[in-house]
């Protein structure tokens, strides 16, 4: 299918299934981290997933390659990153596994119904409103700060749209841990598994990644890290394996 590109898009090979992405440089873009979730995320055959905040629609395109799930939607509040994310659907003839709806995270459960999903991902805002400085591009700031939505937000409708037992997934920064675990176990969403990213070997994580259950027991596995970079500058093997090269 010939992609539809627009002034300043490019289209992108995510070196997967022979998938491709349309983004906008400086914009709509994803980064390392939606990568890292969505190898880190565990999806079972015939399963519906959730993709809270979408973006350009990176991680249920990726999940169509890597897991054999039902159904995929991908919730965007912004109407520009939710067409594009919508046409790098239709590009990948991807229309009867994956679906981009445009609307508000905080309303998902009005929009899809109650233990509606067996998982949930996101990869939320990292930032408080008043932590850095936002950027001056709206779609930007809105992307990384949380203007939109807050990680309360963002668990507790999870925990709302998910089963009994179903699964949630998130990206974060290590700074909010003790938040988001708090946040989890008062949403029912027990954490369940952890891992942090570290650039390299001798620095601080920048990344973590986190599991939890909708109703599950009191129990958390803390993962081996995961390192990005090694000794010689380039990614290390596990992080070739998820991107998938």
């Amino acid at each position: 299918m010939k992609p539809e590109l627009r002034e300043g898009e490019r289209l992108d090979d995510l070196q997967r299934n022979g998938l491709s992405i349309i983004q906008t440089p400086g914009k709509f873009c994803f980064g390392m981290d939606a990568v890292l979730l969505s190898g880190f995320a565990s999806v079972r055959a015939g399963e519906r997933v959730l993709d809270l905040g979408t973006g350009t629609g990176i991680i249920p395109i990726l999940l169509s390659a890597k897991t054999q799930a039902k159904e995929l939607v991908g919730l965007e509040i912004q109407h520009e990153s939710a067409e594009q994310a919508d046409r790098s659907v239709r590009l990948n003839g991807l229309e009867e596994r994956v679906r981009i709806v445009e609307g508000d995270l905080r309303e998902a459960a009005g929009l899809f119904g109650a233990a509606s999903f067996d998982v949930v991902t996101s990869n939320p805002p990292y930032m408080m409103d008043s932590h850095g400085l936002q950027n001056p591009d709206a779609a930007l700031a809105i992307a990384r700060h949380e203007i939109l939505c807050s990680l309360e937000d963002v668990i507790a409708q999870a925990a709302k749209v998910l089963k009994p037992g179903g699964h949630f997934y998130m990206v974060h920064r290590p700074f909010r841990l003790a938040e988001i675990i708090s946040l989890m176990v008062q949403y029912r969403l027990e954490p369940k598994r952890m891992r942090l990213v570290y650039p390299r070997v001798d620095q601080e994580p920048n990344m973590v990644l986190i599991e939890g259950v909708r109703g599950g027991r009191s129990r958390m596995t803390v993962e081996k890290p995961l390192i990005v970079y090694g000794a010689d500058g380039k990614y290390t093997p596990e992080i070739y394996e998820i991107y998938g090269f």
